[in-house]
């Protein structure tokens, strides 16, 4: 290994392969490993990185993660973290900085869409059938959003019925194969109906 290229302990050898396969430089990558070992420790004591070896195995727990606020008020919170960590229960620096990457300002609608569908592929069979659907839909209204502590609890904007005929619509306008499911071809035509999707599809670290 290199020398190292910051108090963190990460070579530059490592630095350069994490630029060359993310969408960040190298003072972003810096910046979300500080926020990484912060959140796996304590404010005044945040996890020690000391060498290249340590980025493979130390793990920083999802109910951590959690706590920040990019993730503690957004209902796909956890299942980002499940989506990015393959169903761990904790994540490890390179799940936590391809999800920074896949979120970012500057990745390509083709890998947001990519990491979109598996987030929605609630049930991991490659497609988006009803029950996929209908979760998508409920996180998107906000009736899967955590709740904090002593905090009242908002009714849903949309009913069960409702969010039943909203599916129907999803199914009816993009399901063209008529299968009752939306293959991945058929999720990215969606997206690509979407201009706004990019902009959505963030979150900044």
């Amino acid at each position: 290994m290199g020398a190292s290229e910051s108090s963190l302990g990460i070579s530059a050898e490592a630095l350069q392969e994490y630029q060359d396969c993310t969408f960040f430089t190298k003072k972003e990558i810096l910046h979300i490993l500080k926020l990484f070992c912060k959140t796996g420790g304590t404010e005044d004591h945040p996890i020690e990185i000391g060498s290249d070896a340590d980025l493979e195995t130390t793990r920083v727990k999802h109910e951590r993660i959690m706590k920040l606020p990019e993730f503690r008020d957004n209902a796909f919170g956890e299942r980002i973290l499940q989506v990015f960590s393959d169903g761990q229960e904790d994540m490890s620096f390179e799940d936590f900085l391809d999800m920074a990457s896949v979120f970012s300002e500057g990745a390509t609608r083709d890998v947001k869409s990519s990491y979109a569908f598996r987030m929605y592929d609630f049930d991991n069979d490659g497609y988006l059938g009803e029950k996929d659907l209908q979760q998508t839909v409920e996180y998107l209204i906000g009736a899967k959003k955590p709740q904090k502590k002593g905090e009242k609890v908002e009714k849903p904007h949309l009913d069960a019925e409702q969010v039943n005929q909203a599916v129907q619509q999803i199914l009816a306008e993009s399901d063209l194969d008529q299968d009752n499911q939306l293959s991945y071809i058929e999720f990215e035509h969606v997206v690509s109906r979407a201009p706004d999707f990019t902009n959505t599809f963030r979150i900044r670290f």
